[in-house]
């Protein structure tokens, strides 16, 4: 198939390439803003990807604007562009984020669960409202709410080991908050999977089956790294770093999101519990 990627330098966007590519599929990068048409001719899927990073840098009201209209107008011009073609793919996979449900504490989360409260579920909301109006113009819409994407090459989880590498790991908090993640690797596979299953529309949780709390995450981890797993950040600490608003929902948040919709549909994770994708990514197994 021909795969359109916009966000096709990130994290994700690498992998993906990088595996499209070895099963021998064509690639076409896009930009952040697609606003020639032209550029989104003859392909089968979109995948979008492209955003302003939320953990670079603090929260100010000039970085909040640029993460929403980057998500938010961006996707707005790609389906612009999208109704401008006459032959259009059949399918847009559309970027969101478990944000999307805000700090729902013990509540497991499913994607019949609503939107939560605060900047990034209000981000997410209105993400997913313009990817959905592709679906009006004939496409396959599914918007892939994306846990916290484990990979060595960078993101969120090079930032938490850091601190055990100088023998200063800990729990954030109290770290009793949920905290729903991916292999790099299943991510990859689920954008390939619901790219392909035509049943497949709509929110998608991209998390493995086995969420866990803060503290389960930084115990597992000090014991593969042979790390101590003691040293606790407090949450004023945090909030005095980042900003109240950004510790909050990116640290301390809890969100027990499970992936319904892919168990539903027959995904098998190849890592579904912490443990084994912890192994992989610190070359443990």
């Amino acid at each position: 198939m021909k795969y359109g990627i916009t966000g096709a330098g990130g994290l994700i966007g690498t992998r993906l390439s990088e595996k499209l590519r070895l099963l021998g599929h064509a690639i076409t990068p896009l930009p952040r803003l697609v606003e020639d048409p032209a550029l989104l001719e003859n392909l089968d899927v979109i995948v979008h990807l492209a955003g302003a990073p939320i953990g670079e840098g603090r929260w100010s009201n000039e970085r909040k604007q640029l993460i929403r209209d980057s998500r938010v107008q961006g996707t707005r011009r790609l389906v612009k562009a999208l109704s401008c073609l006459k032959q259009r793919p059949r399918v847009l996979v559309s970027g969101s984020a478990i944000g999307f449900y805000g700090n729902r504490g013990e509540e497991e989360l499913t994607e019949s669960s609503g939107p939560g409260q605060g900047f990034l579920a209000s981000v997410c909301k209105e993400w997913e409202g313009e990817a959905s109006a592709a679906g009006a113009l004939g496409l396959r819409v599914v918007m892939l709410r994306t846990g916290i994407a484990f990979s060595t090459r960078g993101g969120a989880f090079s930032r938490l080991i850091q601190p055990f590498q100088w023998f200063v790991g800990g729990p954030l908090g109290m770290g009793q908050q949920w905290m729903s993640w991916i292999h790099i690797e299943d991510e990859v596979e689920v954008i390939r999977f619901v790219s392909e299953t035509e049943a497949i529309h709509g929110p998608v949780n991209a998390t493995a089956p086995a969420p866990v709390t803060n503290l389960q995450f930084t115990k597992e981890l000090g014991r593969l790294l042979g790390r101590p797993a003691i040293i606790r950040t407090p949450a004023f600490t945090l909030r005095t770093a980042l900003g109240r608003e950004m510790a909050d929902e990116l640290l301390l948040t809890s969100q027990k999101v499970m992936p319904a919709k892919l168990q539903e549909h027959g995904f098998e994770f190849r890592f579904p519990r912490l443990a084994e994708a912890l192994k992989e990514l610190l070359g443990k197994g």
